[in-house]
């Protein structure tokens, strides 16, 4: 089947953001495209609080990433990944372009991801694997002040797409930030946008056989079921369609929709990828594997 999806980041900041700090951000990891978008804020990897102001510790280094000469600061972004059995060994294969700490984030997410697996995760393992991360940052981040707000969408190669909410409002706003998400299928019909008066029927813009999930931070339509991502819940999208826990993830797998590479082998079985990182037996038995 087809597939294909459209993420973007629109804001109501008074500047556009420019070049490297733009959303998506994407990187290849295993041959595979990863793609990321990020709405919330996170101080752990804040540029400003992570960064070292003596770039000479670590030109020190053979495993700096690199140094910014306009502020002489090192950019070394933390390390996550102690969550899924990894200890930072100094190795940063991503690192970020930009300032953001949505692209720092990202990166490290990738660089726990690289180093945990050698063979290509399938996706009930890669699912467990990114909602530890995520628990993980959320816990590191308490440590800093303000509030931590962490909302994203992780595409994965041509089918999967992530989506993770942590709810919240910026000091002194009254903006919820969070995330919503809405499927639609046939019988397709018309609905009203909630910021304006106007209505599409999406009857005439779309075929008998699609299934379209639509992922927002607030709902863009104001006659249809939205459902809020409830907070630390990771979702994973595939044809359409929301998988809540790593079981469920076998479905898309059994669909061929798994990560597939030339350039990094899978595991022999979905029972030993399992085995292998851990997971509960009761994850496969009853899954027709």
């Amino acid at each position: 089947s087809f597939f294909s999806a459209v993420v973007s980041n629109l804001n109501g900041k008074s500047s556009w953001q420019k070049g490297a700090s733009v959303h998506p951000f994407q990187r290849e990891m295993w041959g595979i495209s990863f793609c990321f978008a990020h709405n919330g804020d996170v101080s752990y990897f804040d540029r400003a609080k992570f960064a070292n102001d003596e770039a000479g510790d670590c030109l020190a280094s053979s495993n700096t990433p690199k140094t910014n000469i306009a502020n002489r600061s090192c950019v070394k972004i933390p390390w996550i990944g102690r969550s899924i059995g990894v200890d930072d060994v100094g190795e940063r294969p991503y690192n970020p372009i930009g300032a953001t700490d949505s692209e720092a984030m990202f990166c490290a997410i990738l660089n726990a991801l690289r180093a945990r697996f050698d063979t290509l995760p399938s996706l009930p393992v890669l699912h467990a694997a990114v909602k530890s991360l995520c628990h993980e940052i959320v816990t590191l981040d308490e440590q800093h002040e303000g509030t931590t707000i962490l909302n994203f969408l992780l595409g994965c190669g041509p089918h999967i797409q992530f989506a993770y909410s942590w709810p919240g409002s910026r000091e002194g706003s009254v903006v919820w930030n969070g995330l919503h998400y809405l499927v639609r299928e046939p019988p397709f019909g018309s609905a009203h946008l909630s910021d304006c008066d106007y209505t599409i029927n999406f009857a005439t813009r779309t075929n008998d056989d699609d299934r379209v999930a639509v992922i927002a931070t607030t709902p863009l339509t104001d006659d249809e079921d939205w459902v809020e991502i409830d907070k630390g819940e990771l979702l994973m999208f595939d044809d359409g369609l929301p998988h809540v826990v790593p079981e469920e993830c076998y479905e898309a797998e059994l669909r061929k929709h798994g990560l597939e590479s030339d350039a990094v082998p899978r595991a022999p079985s979905l029972e030993v990828d399992v085995r292998r990182y851990m997971l509960r037996r009761d994850f496969y038995q009853g899954a027709a594997i």
